[in-house]
This record gives C-alpha cells, structure tokens and sequence, in this order.
C-alpha cells in the first residue's frame, strides 16, 4: 500500500472531522440564540448573550473542528496537494447527513444528484490522480516560491482578494444599514465570500502542504528546522489561515 493511501485516507477522515465541527460550531451558536429568545419573558430585546463557549456543542465542535484540520496537515505529507485539496469536496457528502441528523434538514433529488456526481468525480480523482508526493529540500522549495511565473499569479490574486472583500464588506454594510432585501447584492455577496474564503484558503493549504514536507524531510533526514524558510512558511501558514477562520467565522 503505497503512502498515498495513507495521506488519503488521514486526509479523508480530517475533512469529514472538520465539516462535523463546523456544524457542532453552527448547533451552538443555534443555541445560543435560542436561549437568548427563550430568556427575553416576552419581551421584544434580548438579553445579552451567554459567551458561546459556555454551550457544549460548540465546545466539542471546536474540538474535532482543531482535530480534523491537524489530520489534514498530517496528510499532506503522505500524498500530493492536488489529490487531497479535490479530496476535501467529501465535505459536501458528509455535510448532507450531519444536516439531516444533527438541524433535521429534508435532502432533496437535486442534492443526492450533485452528491453522486461528487462521489463519482473523487473515484476518478483517487484512479488517475496524481499519486507522488516527493519531499522538497528548503532550497528547492525557496526556488519555487521565487518563481516569476508563481509570484506575479500571487500579486494578481491578492489583488483579486483585496477588491472582492472591499465588496464583501460594503455590501454587508449596505444591507445592514438599508434593511433592504436588494437583489443585487445578495447575488454578489456569497460570491465575493466564495472568491475570498477559496483564495485564502488555497493559500493556507499550500503553505500547510509546505509545512508538513519540511516536518517529512526533518524526520527522515534530520533536517533542522530553526531556519528563516521554516519561520517564514509558519508567519505565512498562519495569518492565511487566521484570516480564512475569520471569514468562516462570519457565514
């Protein structure tokens, strides 16, 4: 059995961890606000909210949310990028029986349609996908990362950031100082969202993968990780991913 199988695996367990947690995260705040709406006596305010850690659901959330996303990182040292990060779609799978059994949401046809389509295009992807994953000296990623192809791709789609979270925000703020159910911006608004959270998240992945194969190559050749590389890829893995859990934060 080959290394990737490992990384698949592990990988597979983390995301459907990680879409538990961000639902047992969702069931808490549910609460949250239920009990604040129980707590008014009938009144039209709310009295102020309980801090969120004090609900057990998001407790335990948080926990296999932390969990999952450790898995993860440990995958990405056994199998490549491009197979795991088209593995996390399993998310969208799991996320239909947390939803039916834990928020007792109907699953309509259209969604077990999609569902089967993403099943089947992960077969296609664990068949034919890319199943090396070599281990990358410092020097050898630091080549990469300087690329001049790899930096003007990284200027342009922070730039692309930058804009559609510009609008995210203004558009946010528009509805809420409106009121108003404006067409246009509930359209725009999840897409901004998908482009900002898919980008940072993208990123934070690379930077993870990157991570875990200098951790691979420490352990396996006694690489020292105390190296300006090391500290770099740390700075850069979390503020993307600091940012990224902000974001998921707000949906």
């Amino acid at each position: 059995m080959g290394e990737w199988v490992i990384g698949a695996f592990i990988n597979l367990v983390g995301s459907i961890a990680i879409n538990f947690g961000t639902n047992l995260l969702k069931l808490g705040h549910i609460e949250r606000e239920k009990h604040s709406t129980l707590d008014s006596d009938g009144t039209n305010g709310k009295h102020s909210l309980k801090p969120i850690v004090h609900y057990h659901s998001w407790r335990v959330g948080i926990l296999v949310f932390l969990l999952g996303n450790c898995l993860n990182f440990i995958s990405f040292g056994y199998a490549a990028q491009s197979l795991l990060a088209a593995l996390g779609s399993v998310q969208f799978v799991s996320n239909i029986a947390f939803s039916y059994f834990v928020f007792n949401k109907m699953v309509t046809v259209k969604v077990l349609v999609a569902t089967a389509f993403i099943v089947l295009g992960n077969i296609f992807l664990v068949s034919f996908g890319n199943h090396q994953s070599p281990v990358y000296t410092p020097e050898q990623l630091a080549e990469k990362y300087s690329n001049i192809t790899f930096l003007v791709y990284c200027l342009i789609l922070i730039f692309i950031v930058a804009i559609y979270h510009y609008i995210y925000r203004k558009g946010e703020n528009l509805l809420a100082v409106s009121g108003q159910d404006n067409r246009y911006w509930r359209m725009l608004l999840p897409f901004s969202y998908a482009i900002v959270s898919g980008a940072v998240g993208s990123f934070s992945v690379l930077f993870a993968k990157s991570l875990s194969n200098l951790l691979r190559l420490a352990m396996s050749n006694g690489y020292q990780l105390h190296s300006w590389f090391t500290y770099s890829m740390l700075l850069l893995f979390f503020s993307t991913a600091g940012f990224w859990v902000k974001i998921i934060k707000e949906l």
